[in-house]
């Protein structure tokens, strides 16, 4: 079975969810190389692209992540939502030891994975976060390997939504609206 990260009662429509409540992972520091740990995180697989937008459940705003949030990543050995960055970065939510001491022993690089040695872990672990229905996740390669992905970082994300829309007249483009017609 697959270790499970992220995977936070206010995250779901039902309660129950592997990881708790999200408000007892919250912790005023993260871990010292939690950069390096955010980066690894954004690194994963992506096991199934969900469709979707979602927000931060502390702040309510959006970030990086929103969409395709629940989307389900791994690395072969643990099992994230796609939005776990986020939250890790944002709220230094808390990590199980075991998972730090795993990424910190590959030198904070994401692993290939033999996707015949992986499947199974998949198949039993994907119920336990309410993806019984989904269908299957397969591979058609032998190995899956880490491929770099366009992830912005929080302070690219934050930048590019604060930043003023250049593009936009602050006049209203200098026309007049026709009046309506009544």
């Amino acid at each position: 079975m697959l270790g499970l990260l992220g995977f936070y009662d206010e995250l779901e429509t039902r309660s129950g969810q592997p990881n708790g409540s999200i408000r007892d992972a919250v912790r005023s520091v993260g871990e010292p190389d939690e950069a390096d740990l955010v980066a690894y995180l954004d690194a994963g697989h992506v096991l199934i692209d969900v469709m979707e937008a979602g927000h931060d459940v502390i702040t309510g705003s959006t970030h990086r992540h929103s969409p395709g949030c629940s989307s389900p990543v791994t690395d072969g050995t643990w099992l994230w939502r796609q939005d776990f960055p986020h939250y890790l970065e944002a709220h230094h939510v808390s990590l199980p030891r075991t998972f730090v001491e795993h990424v910190r022993g590959l030198n904070y690089r994401m692993p290939t994975i033999t996707v015949a040695q992986f499947a199974p872990h998949y198949d039993e672990t994907m119920p336990l976060v309410g993806w019984a229905s989904a269908v299957p996740w397969r591979s058609t390669a032998t190995t899956l390997v880490p491929e770099p992905r366009p992830v912005s970082s929080k302070a690219q994300f934050d930048a590019a939504t604060l930043a003023p829309d250049r593009n936009r007249p602050r006049d209203g483009g200098g026309k007049r609206r026709k009046p309506r017609k009544a």
